[in-house]
């Protein structure tokens, strides 16, 4: 059995492509250089923590914009669950199909509850595809926005002296 890799702030994000719950692929590598990142993988669709971080993002998901940051979702369920999830809930952002966990062990998040619950994990990309911040909490759901939105927005900050340097 291959280890997974452990994601830590200052390594650049892998490379990968899923399935949204259009059915659209999305290639995380057409957003580098574009937009932060804010990537949050969550355990399950429609359970109660996972609808309430879903819809806390979606409700200040016009921050999120604001701020030149993409949102995107990822859990294990298929596209049509998780169609399901974003019309149920109103989702106005990317919720991706990672059925096999692929990208869930590219980045190392780990399992809990001896392996039978999938981690809470949500990582701060800037633009040139770096983690430069990741919140890992299983019931502080609220949290994982929060701080999601602190930091892009100091990151937004960043851009302007950059931008004027």
């Amino acid at each position: 059995m291959s280890k997974s890799i452990q994601i830590k702030v200052g390594d650049k994000i892998p490379d990968f492509s899923l399935k949204d719950q259009h059915g659209d692929t999305l290639n995380i590598e057409d957003y580098l250089g574009n937009k932060k990142l804010v990537i949050f993988f969550y355990p399950r669709d429609g359970s109660l923590n996972c609808t309430r971080q879903a819809c806390y993002f979606r409700d200040i998901y016009d921050l999120f914009e604001e701020t030149g940051a993409e949102v995107v979702g990822i859990s294990e369920q298929s596209v049509e669950s998780h169609s399901h999830f974003a019309k149920t809930n109103n989702l106005n952002y990317h919720i991706l199909s990672d059925t096999e966990n692929e990208v869930r062990k590219l980045f190392g998040v780990p399992a809990r509850v001896l392996g039978l619950i999938k981690g809470r994990v949500t990582y701060v990309v800037n633009l040139k595809g770096e983690v430069v911040y990741i919140f890992d909490s299983q019931t502080n759901t609220q949290k994982h926005v929060d701080e999601a939105l602190r930091i892009v927005m100091l990151l937004k900050k960043t851009d302007h002296i950059e931008a004027s340097i």
